[in-house]
């Protein structure tokens, strides 16, 4: 989708480079203006998306809290047991 902006800001600039009339390539800079602004925030939100991990492997806190019984649980299982040989 934001390919398209930018395809739609190149059109914008070259109706303002081909037009006569000065309102008209005011209003069409402009325009190529904000479609150029929006391609880029597409492609950054798209970057950022790519690099952010999956929100459904977040642990909440009472898995957290989970978890952490269950490590002290064997750590107190290892103290009291004879060290493992390697």
């Amino acid at each position: 989708m934001s390919w398209l902006y930018l395809l739609l800001a190149i059109a914008a600039a070259a109706i303002a480079f081909k037009t006569a009339s000065t309102a008209l390539m005011v209003v069409a800079l402009l325009v190529a203006l904000a479609l150029l602004v929006a391609w880029l925030m597409g492609m950054l939100a798209s970057r950022m998306e790519s690099r952010s991990g999956d929100a459904s492997m977040i642990i909440d806190p009472v898995e957290l809290t989970r978890l952490r019984e269950q490590a002290e649980a064997r750590r107190a299982a290892m103290d009291g047991a004879p060290p493992a040989a390697e």
